[in-house]
């Protein structure tokens, strides 16, 4: 485990407890810094997604590193202007923008509102009207490619609620060019997630390249070309493109074109940042199988559970035993409540487990189904471990809620 020592581990889950989420501030940099590198001397804006892991501690980390934000919801906005992000480097995606959240984020000064469909756009004009402002557009292209992911991570094949075609794309242009209240900024495009292919990210990217240049004939000039985010990460034995690999490519659909070009990665910079410490509760028999309960469920991590995702876990308890195959469940009431099946793996009861990769898409994810607290987050950096999250109490899960007399 690069950038993970056992010893810091076992110190973290003694003084914080588990489940605990753990990143590595130096494994987040070194990743950042691959794709910012692979620019080399051209100008870019690299955008975090901040779905992917949002506490601001990490999003501090990165707008430290001169990062942008690419955000789905006022929530979101609000995380990264709490943890010193700079709203003009960030851009505001999502089919379903509320009016309070269009307001907030034109008061707040976001870079670009991605726009996803014409009634979207309708309404942002309205509201910027209304509030006497010119708002900051740019508009999703979907690019009808059915991307080799999970289907719940594609995002650009032509019946997906993201993005529009390019006969809307056309017409939301022609609205902006007359609107004083609409600001025509960008396009941006987005096939999917946890890709492990450029082919399908390039085939968006030249896509996208050739709507702008369509507007371009027709003299709508853009600032910006926003190449979306779905860089796939390594969970197992896959090959995932570099960073390196993967921008370089982009680069060369976009050419000589004078556009600032925007990408968005999430996973990419922080899945391998992060691990989840669990314990084994019990050893339990069932049927033909063993298996190992330990206090991590769904509700913490839940990628298991609704992808079949695959994360290594390692036993961070030295032991002598021979290893057995085990399934690795959760304490959640429902069946699908597991974080492995089918694992060679030495466990006894009070071992100390370490699911690794889950920094993407891990603790964002985290419910408090069956009312478990969510779990406390640190970070390793600096040679110190930081409390960044403190663990929910039981209180916490129904301080908001009131019985009626």
């Amino acid at each position: 485990m690069t950038h993970f020592d056992p010893a810091d581990l076992r110190a973290a889950a003694a003084q914080y407890g588990t489940p605990l989420y753990v990143y590595s501030r130096a494994a987040l940099e070194e990743r950042w810094r691959m794709f910012d590198d692979a620019f080399g001397g051209r100008e870019h804006l690299i955008c975090y997604a901040v779905k992917a892991a949002s506490n601001i501690a990490l999003l501090n980390l990165i707008a430290r590193l001169g990062g942008g934000f690419d955000i789905v919801s006022g929530g979101e906005l609000a995380r990264v202007l709490a943890a010193g992000g700079d709203a003009a480097r960030t851009v505001f995606s999502g089919v379903g923008k509320r009016a309070d959240e269009i307001e907030y984020a034109l008061e707040s000064g976001v870079r670009s509102l991605n726009v996803e469909s014409p009634a979207e756009l309708r309404r942002i004009e309205a509201l910027a009207r209304n509030m006497a402002r010119k708002a900051p557009i740019a508009l999703r292209l979907n690019p009808d490619i059915h991307a080799p992911t999970h289907e719940h991570t594609a995002t650009g094949h032509k019946d997906s609620k993201f993005g529009m075609s390019g006969d809307d794309i056309h017409a939301c242009a022609d609205l902006a060019a007359t609107s004083d209240a609409l600001e025509l900024v960008g396009l941006s495009v987005h096939v999917g997630s946890q890709l492990m292919q450029t082919e399908p990210l390039i085939d968006g990217a030249r896509r996208a390249v050739a709507v702008a240049d369509s507007l371009a004939g027709r003299g709508v000039a853009l600032d910006s070309l926003d190449f979306g985010g779905g860089l796939g990460v390594a969970y197992g034995e896959a090959r995932a493109p570099e960073p390196g690999e993967y921008v370089a490519a982009l680069m060369d659909a976009l050419g000589d074109r004078d556009c600032l070009p925007i990408i968005e990665p999430g996973r990419g910079v922080i899945a391998h940042a992060g691990v989840l410490l669990t314990e084994v509760l019990y050893i339990k028999d069932a049927g033909d199988k063993k298996l190992a309960v330990v206090d991590a469920g769904m509700n913490d991590l839940m990628r298991p559970t609704l992808y079949g995702a695959q994360h290594a876990i390692e036993n961070l308890s030295a032991r002598d035993a021979a290893p057995e195959v085990v399934d690795v469940v959760g304490p959640v009431c429902e069946s699908g409540d597991l974080l492995a099946r089918a694992r060679r793996l030495a466990l006894e009861q009070g071992d100390l487990l370490v699911v690794r990769d889950v920094g993407a898409y891990g603790f964002s994810m985290a419910s408090t189904y069956n009312s478990r607290p969510r779990p406390a987050e640190a970070l390793m950096g600096d040679g110190r471990l930081h409390l960044i999250r403190e663990r929910e109490t039981r209180e916490q899960l129904f301080a908001a809620e009131r019985v009626i007399k």
